[in-house]
């Protein structure tokens, strides 16, 4: 039931151990695949290695050529379009959930062995 918070006496060496502590990495658990910036771009990046994603996009793309234009053009974009939200969506709910867990599991407590 006793928590015990362990903070280091450093005295004057505080500034040499700033120095140093910076060229390591923490130990802080991040198992999610996106951050703010790079969720669209990254997503979409992953989405177009699915071959059903490319074939629809080549079929958008081949609509806007005149020649070859079987019906209007914005309807081709309905289906990529549909499936590339939903999958968005699931993805950045499942990044949430890991992100969650991320927080809860950094910030569990943890024992010290002490002699």
């Amino acid at each position: 039931g006793k928590h015990r918070i362990v903070i280091p006496c450093l005295g004057h060496f505080k500034e040499e151990y700033e120095k140093v502590s910076k060229l390591y990495m923490n130990n802080k658990i991040r198992t999610t695949r996106y951050t703010l910036l790079t969720f669209l771009p990254r997503n979409l990046f992953e989405q177009f290695h699915r071959v059903a994603n490319l074939y629809f996009l080549f079929l958008v793309v081949l609509n806007w050529v005149p020649l070859v234009e079987a019906f209007q053009k914005e309807i081709t974009m309905l289906p990529l379009i549909g499936v590339l939200t939903i999958i968005a969506v699931k993805d950045g709910l499942e990044d949430y959930s890991r992100y969650k867990m991320d927080k809860q599991i950094n910030n569990l407590v943890t024992k010290v062995y002490s002699r």
